[in-house]
């Protein structure tokens, strides 16, 4: 795009044309093939998460979150039913469709309709969903909708030494935009925060990419995925690179 000038010489960006503000997110269920996310309710997702987390050896999916762990379904039901009010964050579950039962949650939050700009985060995948099709499904699910809805920009903020969660981002083809120092105190530890973002101009060559990775034929009998999610993000980045140097 072609930067744009005021009357005194500044760069002032470019105009948005036409731009209406999106909704907040008001949807009460979205539908995958591996997986469905509706809200998040207590009466009937609260007992099967907490078991579902218990199917871990350790508590190591709550070291990054300013929450949990829970040491009793009491107090992860109470938590529950406080989260499920919100409207930001607005909290979902995610269903497995081989099994009928809620095995994490996700949600959107920091969610600016005058901006354009909504955040996805509070993800806690238990080790029923960790490394399946139905978690990738989840994200891209939240993901479509939110562009869907009319957001420019998606983001993804974690802890900077939460490894695995970086790694997750990259994977989604989330890009990397620094590191906030001293962001937040975190359970009482100093906390850095990493930035990605995925925004609408970057959106449809990314849906098209999880679209194909999603595909029934991408996966054998077994479950096992015949192209990986990171080679097909590699050759988007190969695309680009090579649009950028011909310009």
């Amino acid at each position: 795009m072609n930067q744009e000038f005021n009357h005194l010489n500044q760069p002032i960006g470019n105009k948005i044309h036409h731009w209406v503000p999106p909704v907040h997110p008001h949807i009460e269920q979205l539908d995958g093939n591996y997986c469905h996310l509706v809200r998040l309710n207590p009466g009937l997702h609260a007992r099967d998460l907490f078991e579902a987390n218990t199917q871990g050896p350790d508590s190591r999916n709550w070291t990054y979150l300013s929450y949990g762990p829970f040491q009793s379904f009491e107090d992860f039901s109470s938590w529950v039913d406080t989260e499920s009010r919100k409207s930001d964050p607005l909290f979902f579950a995610i269903i497995s469709r081989e099994t009928g039962k809620a095995v994490g949650v996700a949600s959107y939050l920091r969610i600016t309709p005058l901006s354009g700009t909504i955040e996805v985060g509070h993800l806690n995948f238990s080790p029923l969903l960790q490394r399946t099709s139905a978690a990738t499904e989840a994200m891209f699910l939240m993901m479509a909708h939110a562009f869907e809805l009319g957001y420019r920009r998606y983001e993804w903020k974690c802890d900077a030494l939460n490894a695995p969660s970086r790694a997750t981002a990259q994977r989604l083809g989330f890009t990397f935009e620094g590191i906030f120092r001293k962001a937040t105190v975190t359970k009482g530890r100093n906390r850095d925060t990493s930035w990605y973002s995925i925004t609408d101009e970057e959106w449809p060559a990314l849906r098209a990419i999880f679209e194909q990775w999603l595909n029934p034929d991408n996966f054998d009998d077994v479950g096992k995925q015949r192209t990986s999610l990171s080679s097909l993000m590699s050759s988007l980045h190969e695309i680009q690179s090579c649009t950028h140097a011909q310009k």
